[in-house]
């Protein structure tokens, strides 16, 4: 009777030629026949395309449903309401703010983190001036997802106000002076 270790040695000794046979007559082809090679290169430019394909569609819906929860998040904020009171938003601003910080530290809570950011911004006197805040502060994909929440929120006002004027300038207050 044959035992194991040679039946098993045999068998890989077997695949192992047949291999070895497929790579050296794989390499004939490939030295000898030019529509052989030209087809492995048309068939690794299908593939490279069609790689490429697959990766920017799956770019596409990973930023369409990023933004659809961005766009939920920031309409259940608004549903949620913010504080009035001068006193209640300093506290809100307060917490908002440091519940981002703690969270922007994992990776994982961005999203959370931005709405957190976003939400101290919203009840923020200036929001222009804490956007440059947060501009040199805040790592770049929470500030990114920020950036998705400032631009979908068309009631929030962001422009700065220049030092000095509360409300702003008003052109109409300039005296026009001209050489007549």
């Amino acid at each position: 009777m044959v035992q194991t270790s040679t039946l098993v040695t045999a068998s890989v000794a077997t695949a192992a030629t047949a291999i070895v046979a497929y790579a050296v007559y794989f390499d004939y082809r490939r030295r000898s026949q030019g529509e052989f090679r030209r087809d492995l290169r048309r068939n690794e430019r299908v593939t490279a395309r069609a790689k490429a394909k697959a990766e920017k569609e799956e770019a596409e819906a990973s930023s369409q449903h990023l933004r659809a929860t961005i766009k939920a998040k920031v309409d259940e904020a608004k549903d949620e309401g913010f504080p009035q009171g001068v006193e209640e938003r300093e506290a809100y601003f307060s917490e908002q703010v440091m519940t981002a910080e703690v969270m922007s530290q994992d990776p994982s809570k961005a999203i959370d983190s931005a709405l957190a950011f976003y939400k101290g911004l919203k009840v923020y006197p200036n929001p222009g001036d804490l956007i440059k805040i947060y501009d040199s502060t805040v790592p770049k994909p929470i500030l990114d997802i920020l950036a998705e929440m400032i631009a979908y929120d068309s009631s929030l006002d962001i422009r700065a106000a220049p030092a000095g004027v509360p409300g702003g300038i008003n052109l109409g207050d300039i005296p026009n002076v001209g050489l007549d």
